[in-house]
This record gives C-alpha cells, structure tokens and sequence, in this order.
C-alpha cells in the first residue's frame, strides 16, 4: 500500500474536488432544454417572482441537483466500502448484482403487492440489495475474479427473470419502464424524503467504519492485533453497502459504474487513508452524477439521454482500465 499522503496536499485535493462540484452544480441549474442565465439562477433564490425561469430552477433543477448529490455519494462510498473490504479492484454495487438485485425486487413488489409507496419500494430494495449481496459473496468467496463472475451471473439471471415478469404482466411494464432507465429525469417531482434520510444514514455509518474498516483491510490477523472485531465491521460494511445502493437504486433507477469509477480516482490521492478515500468519494461521487446528467440533458437536440447510459459510457473504459493495470489481483 502506499504511502499516505502529508495533510495539506490532502486538503488541496479536497477543496479542489469542492470547487468541481461548486461549478457543476451551478451548471447543472442553468443548463437542460431550456438554458438559464446565471443572473436568473441567482434572481430565483434572491428575488423569486414566478416567471418560467424562476420555476424551472427551484422547482425542476434544485431537487433534480439534490438528487444528483446524494445518488452521486450513495454509489461512490457503497463503492469504496465494498473494494476496501474484499480487496477487489474490480468490487461495484453494479458489477456485483447488487443493483440487480434491488431492481429484481422492485419488479417482484410491484408484481405481487402493487406496490407504489416510496416505503414499499425502497424496503424492497433494501432486501433484494441485501439478498444478492450474500449471494454474490457466498459464491465468489474472497477471489476478486469469482466475485466479479457471480456478479454478472447473478445480474443476468435477474435482469431475465425480470424481463419474463415484464412481458407477462403488461402492467408491471408500465409501471416499471419509467423508473428502469437510470435516470434523474423526473425523479424531482416525487418524494424523496425517506431515500434521502436512508442515504444520510449510511453516509454517516461509513465515515464511523472507517476506523476499523482500515484496519481490517490490512488483513484479519493485523485487525485482531489493533482490537478491530472483524466479523462485526464485515456485516456492517455490507449492511451500508446495502443501504446506499439500495436506496439509491430505488429513487434513480440502476446506474452503473459510479461505485468503480469514483473510488479509483479518490485513491489516487488519498494513499491509503480510507477516510480520506470515503471523503473525497463524497465529493467526486456527486460531480461525476452531476457531470453525467448535464451531458445527458444536452447530448441529443431532440431530448435526453438517461444518466446510466453516460456513466456506462464512462464506464466502460474504466473497467477495462482497472482490469488491465490490476488484473485479478487484490488492491
């Protein structure tokens, strides 16, 4: 592992990464079909008086940014705690079938109970989140290469089966295809106040893992020597990997590829530090969501492109990136 970095150069990439999102998440108020001048953004906070403008920034693009933030941090942190954990370089919520998982059982819960109420749903994902996670890992084991298999098995076996309900039940289609996209369109008129305290509380629980996470990422015996209860850090890490990917799954629809791509790019600076690493995921995790849904809304003329099909655009090459400089060995 390498040598952490001093605390000044730590900080420097910190208020860098906040400057980033400073500047995307005002981006992200003026652009979309209808372009806002920043003078207008600032007027609708300062002197809001009704106008199209007005509406379309603090109606429209503040929840829609807000959403952004905590889907952004949800993904990346579920991605650092889950690659710190198994050691994997390839670990993601996406490419684990976690997120499969949660949107297996939105799909059985709409199916079989109706379910519509942001409650059902999101305990829905919790569960089908948790059940692939303990599948996945009691496949794979503690190889990085069998975990990354099951996970794409299991995505697939699920995304069947899911697509089977689809077409059998016309009206699971429908209510299923609006929320199956991956996307943040939409999603501002809804409420969000219960994924949103979900996401808060496993933030808050991974910054107070990070401690005896650290510790059991240097190895079981060097865990026990430090006083670290292994097998309790080890069921928590996946209880909040559950959570956050869950919830986030259950207000955006799967997205991909932000739990991989995120918590590389943090651990470039921060060195070994898993605080560091869970707080500048914090950071980059909502510019890069940020960054995506401003590209998705001006990509196409005609309308937008879901938010999942530019992280997976970005992902892409970032898979094959960390597979050819990793390979299956373990970070």
């Amino acid at each position: 592992m390498s040598e952490t970095r001093s605390g000044p150069a730590l900080l420097g990439w910190l208020l860098a990464c906040a400057v980033l999102l400073a500047v995307l998440g005002v981006l992200s108020l003026c652009v979309g079909a209808r372009p806002v001048p920043l003078g207008e953004v600032v007027q609708a906070f300062t002197g809001y008086d009704g106008t199209d403008d007005h509406v379309v920034v603090r109606d429209v693009r503040l929840p829609r940014t807000l959403l952004a933030l905590a889907v952004g941090a949800a993904l990346a942190v579920a991605g650092a705690l889950v690659q710190t954990l198994t050691r994997n370089p390839l670990a993601e919520p996406g490419i684990l079938g976690v997120t499969a998982g949660a949107s297996f059982a939105i799909v059985v819960a709409v199916a079989t109970w109706g379910a519509d109420s942001q409650v059902a749903m999101l305990l829905a994902a919790f569960v089908g989140s948790a059940v692939a996670t303990v599948l996945v890992y009691a496949v794979g084991g503690s190889s990085p290469l069998r975990l990354v298999l099951a996970g794409v098995a299991l995505s697939a076996v699920l995304a069947g089966v899911t697509l089977g309900i689809r077409l059998t039940m016309p009206d699971v289609f429908d209510s299923y295809r609006f929320w199956s996209v991956g996307s943040l369109a939409g999603r501002e008129q809804t409420a969000l106040g219960l994924p949103l305290a979900a996401i808060g509380v496993g933030v808050v629980g991974a910054l107070l893992l990070v401690r005896p996470l650290g510790a059991v990422a240097l190895g079981e015996h060097v865990a026990h020597t430090l006083g670290a209860h292994v097998v309790r850090t080890r069921v928590l890490t996946v209880v909040l990997v559950t959570l956050l990917a869950g919830a986030a799954t259950a207000v955006a629809g799967p997205i991909g590829f932000v739990g991989l791509i995120v918590p590389h790019l943090a651990r470039r600076a921060a060195r070994g530090s898993i605080g560091w690493l869970v707080t500048l995921c914090l950071v980059l995790g909502p510019a890069l969501v940020l960054f995506s849904d401003i590209a998705a809304r001006v990509l196409l003329p005609t309308g937008e492109v879901p938010v999942a099909v530019v992280t997976a655009f970005l992902g892409g090459p970032a898979l094959i990136w960390v597979v050819r400089r990793y390979g299956t060995v373990a970070l």
